[in-house]
C-alpha cells in the first residue's frame, strides 16, 4: 500500500526551518519505473528518446583489435559514469577521440537517472546555442531569459560535444554563464568533448579543470564504430564514376593533360590514404565531382563508411528531419555526416542560401576541422569567394592540399553541346 495514498508524492515532516520544509518528493511505494506516463514525458523533455538504447549494460569493453591501455581507459570511463549515475554529484568530463564511446557514457548515465524519475536534459553544444538563438525570433514562443534559465537550471544537464560550437563571442559568453552558473551552485554536471581542455577558453577551461567538483576521464581508446554505413547518403554518388576511367587525354592541350593527369594522381594518392582535407577548384566540367566521386567509391569498396551529397541535396537531406512524419531526428542525421570517416561534399559554393544553412554548413565544416577528419571538397568558386569563416579552414596547409583544375570541361574538349560533371 501507498504510503501517499495512491497520489504518487508526500512530504517530510521536518521543521520550518529545514530545506525540505514544504518539499514534495516521490512515494518510495511507487518507483519511477511504475510510472509508464511520466517516465515516457520525461524521456521526451530529456532529448534522449534518439539514445534510449545506450546503457552501460552494453557499452563494449574490453574491446578487440585494441591495446590494452585503450581498454583501460575505456574500463575508467565505463567505472566512473558507473558512479556518477549512482550518485550524481558536481561534475562528470569525458574527453577523447571521436567514437571512442563519451556520448554512449553521457547517455547511460542520463538514462539511469531517468529511471530513478530524475529530471534530465541531453544537449549537445551546438543545438543548445542554436536554441537559445532561436529564441530572438519573432515566432517563439519562449523568451530567452526563460530557457536559459531551464537548460543552466536543469537537475542533470548532459552537455554533448563541448568544443564543437561556433566559437564567436556570444557563443563563448552563453556557454561561460551557463557552466559558470552550475559550478558555482555545483549542479550535477556530465560534459563531453573531442578537443583538448587546455584549448577551451580560459575561464571555461578553470572550472573544468577543478578537481574539488569534477572527475575528469580522458579516453584513448580510437574510433569505434557501428558496421552500419550511412547508406541513405552513399546512394547519392554517381557510382559509374571510377579512376581507372577518368580521361584526361580527350581533346586536351599539352597544358591540360599534365593539369589532368597530376589531379588524377592526387586523387589516386588521397583514395589510397585518406588523410586530412583535398580540395578540387575549377570550372563546372572539368572532372572535380568524377575525381570525387571515384574517391568515394574506392573508398567505400574497402569498407569505409563514405558520405558523399552536393551541399544542396545534402541541406534538403537534413531539413526533412524537421517534418513530424521522420524517423530520425536533425541530431542523428547532422551527428552521422559530421562524424563520418569520410566526408566527399561536392559543389561547395559562394552562395549557399539562407542564414540556416550557412550556419549549418559552418558548424558541419568547423567540426570536422577541429577534429582532422578526412574530407573532400569541390568548388567552382575561389577559395577567397566563399564564406569567410570557411575559407580560413581551407586555406590551412597544415590540414588542406588545394588543387586548382585548369582544364576545360569534357564537353567542351570533345566539341560537344551541354556540361559535364
Amino acid at each position: 500500500m501507498p504510503l501517499c495514498g495512491g497520489l504518487g508524492v508526500l512530504g517530510h515532516d521536518v521543521p520550518f526551518d529545514h530545506p525540505d520544509f514544504g518539499k514534495l518528493f516521490r512515494c518510495p511505494n511507487l518507483p519511477p519505473s511504475s510510472d509508464g506516463e511520466r517516465q515516457t514525458r520525461l524521456r521526451r523533455l530529456s532529448n534522449l528518446e534518439a539514445f534510449a538504447d545506450k546503457r552501460f549494460d552494453n557499452f563494449i569493453v574490453p574491446r578487440k583489435g585494441i591495446g590494452a591501455p585503450d581498454n583501460v581507459s575505456l574500463q575508467r570511463a565505463l567505472s566512473n559514469a558507473r558512479d556518477f549515475a549512482s550518485d550524481p554529484e558536481g561534475w562528470l568530463v569525458l574527453s577523447g577521440r571521436i567514437g571512442s564511446g563519451k556520448t554512449h557514457l553521457a547517455a547511460a548515465v542520463g538514462n539511469a537517472r531517468l529511471a530513478h524519475g530524475d529530471v534530465v536534459l541531453f544537449i549537445t553544444a551546438p543545438d543548445l546555442l542554436d536554441h537559445l538563438r532561436s529564441t530572438y525570433g519573432p515566432s517563439s514562443e519562449i523568451g530567452y531569459d526563460e530557457q536559459f534559465d531551464r537548460i543552466r537550471s536543469a537537475r542533470l544537464l548532459v552537455l554533448d560535444d563541448l568544443g564543437a560550437e561556433n566559437p564567436s563571442p556570444w557563443a563563448g559568453e552563453k556557454l561561460y554563464q551557463l557552466l559558470n552558473h552550475r559550478h558555482s551552485l555545483n549542479l550535477p554536471t556530465v560534459i563531453t568533448t573531442n578537443v583538448d581542455l587546455d584549448s577551451l577558453e580560459g575561464r571555461i577551461r578553470s572550472r573544468m579543470l577543478d578537481e574539488a567538483i569534477i572527475r575528469h576521464v580522458e579516453i584513448s581508446a580510437p574510433d569505434y564504430r557501428t558496421p552500419a554505413p550511412p547508406r541513405e547518403l552513399q546512394l547519392t554518388w554517381p557510382n559509374e564514376m571510377r579512376l581507372e576511367n577518368f580521361d584526361a587525354n580527350a581533346g586536351t592541350s599539352s597544358k591540360e593533360r599534365k593539369n589532368l593527369a597530376a589531379a588524377l594522381q592526387i586523387a589516386h594518392h588521397f583514395a589510397d590514404n585518406p588523410d586530412k582535407w583535398l580540395i578540387f577548384t575549377g570550372g563546372f566540367g572539368c572532372g572535380k565531382t568524377h575525381l570525387a566521386a571515384a574517391i568515394a567509391c574506392h573508398q567505400y569498396e574497402r569498407g569505409t563508411d563514405v558520405a558523399f551529397s552536393t551541399v544542396p541535396d545534402l541541406m534538403d537531406w537534413l531539413r526533412v528531419s524537421f517534418d513530424i512524419s521522420s524517423s530520425v531526428s536533425f541530431q542523428q542525421r547532422f551527428h552521422m555526416v559530421r562524424n563520418a570517416p569520410l566526408l566527399i561534399l561536392d559543389s561547395l559554393s559562394a552562395s549557399q542560401g539562407s542564414p540556416w544553412v550557412r550556419e549549418k554548413l559552418f558548424q558541419l565544416i568547423d567540426s570536422r576541422y577541429n577534429n582532422e577528419l578526412p574530407t573532400v571538397f569541390t568548388t567552382a568558386n575561389q577559395i577567397d569567394e566563399l564564406d569567410e569563416r570557411i575559407a580560413t579552414r581551407l586555406i590551412d596547409q597544415r590540414r588542406c592540399h588545394i588543387f586548382a583544375i585548369t582544364a576545360r570541361a569534357y564537353a567542351e574538349r570533345l566539341g560537344q553541346p551541354g556540361r559535364s560533371r
